[in-house]
């Protein structure tokens, strides 16, 4: 079981962990995307016109409200870690997707959250909407489409460390959103307006990604950005990086790896300070970089910093960057004011 840090971000005083859930066994630590309850019977039509808080009653609007745009899928994950995905002798189903990674760690954090997004019109579909409710995230966004299935994705991580993906979308549901469907009053409460890079690759998902930014932004929305690079996912790694970058410059926070400003860079240096800085727009408010058992970086106008990792003996990375994302988040949604503001706990370095 290797040895991985936690990364950690302190915003304020507060010390947010990239751990979306701990879970402590034999001393160990575990990093993991949300649980995956019993499969239940759930009326058909029970959430597309509502929204749900914790008690089962609909939401009201919250200033503090961060909605999470794109993917939700199922994560098929070996029974057994640390083999490759032809290797692995069986399978169990978790709740996947970036984005909903990030609304559902949100809502455990104690923030509020919400998920627009479409799955199909099957079990699984229903499954992850009642997950969803279950985590007291508001799935009022989310719309079932009856011709098309729920995406799926096996993912493993290998005995040398690194993660293996296959996606089945041929197309998956979550890819057929169209701009009709936005619940756009949602989109409107946020204070911040999360979303990712896969809802970019295939019409009509795209257009309803750019005109969901759009309104979120003609609103006075915070836009929130994680590319989450999945090459398999795009025609072509050409493809991708123009996708990635063509909504680059309107995102007021970007949280990157350093593998993926390697790759938006054609590989130059991630750890160069002068590389970083030809991806901060005008208009950005904070760049953060995720180095995995190194910690993070993170850039303003005024400031920069890095942040160590903490040692943790890590069972599985799957959902640490959707759970930094989370922690980041939950904070600034209570307080923008923070994104001014130098923090006393963290040495400072002028660009």
């Amino acid at each position: 079981m290797a040895a991985l840090h936690s990364t950690a971000f302190c915003l304020g005083g507060v010390a947010l962990s990239s751990r979306q859930e701990l879970c402590f066994r034999r001393g160990n630590v575990k990093a993991s995307t949300f649980s995956c309850p019993p499969l239940v019977s759930i009326p058909r039509l029970s959430f597309q016109s509502k929204a749900f808080g914790g008690d089962g009653s609909p939401e009201t609007k919250d200033s503090s409200l961060v909605v999470c745009f794109g993917e939700m899928l199922i994560d098929f994950v070996p029974t057994i870690s640390g083999l490759s995905l032809s290797d692995a002798p069986a399978f169990k189903k978790a709740p996947g997707g970036a984005p909903a990674n990030v609304a559902v760690g949100i809502a455990r954090l104690g923030g509020s959250s919400a998920f627009i997004g479409k799955v199909g019109e099957d079990e699984f579909g229903y499954m992850l909407a009642e997950i969803l409710k279950e985590n007291n995230v508001n799935n009022e966004g989310m719309r079932f489409d009856p011709g098309a299935r729920t995406a799926l994705a096996f993912v493993t991580l290998r005995s040398d460390g690194e993660r293996e993906f296959m996606f089945y979308r041929n197309p998956s549901a979550d890819m057929l959103l169209q701009e009709a469907e936005l619940d756009l009053d949602l989109i409107r409460k946020a204070k911040i307006f999360h979303y990712g890079s896969i809802s970019l690759i295939t019409e009509p998902c795209k257009s309803a990604h750019i005109a969901a930014a759009k309104v979120a932004k003609d609103a006075g929305v915070f836009l929130s950005y994680d590319p989450n690079l999945r090459l398999p996912l795009w025609p072509s790694a050409e493809s991708a990086r123009e996708g990635i970058l063509s909504i680059w410059d309107t995102a007021d926070i970007i949280k990157i790896s350093e593998e993926e400003i390697s790759f938006l860079t054609k590989g130059e240096d991630p750890y160069d300070d002068a590389v970083v800085q030809k991806l901060f727009h005008p208009n950005l408010k904070l760049l953060l970089v995720t180095e995995g058992p190194e910690g993070c970086r993170y850039y303003t106008k005024e400031f920069s910093g890095r942040v160590k990792g903490l040692k943790v003996d890590a069972v599985d990375t799957t959902g640490a960057g959707d759970a930094f994302v989370a922690g980041i988040l939950s904070q600034l949604a209570k307080d923008l004011s923070l994104l001014q503001v130098m923090p006393l706990t963290i040495r400072l370095k002028k660009w």
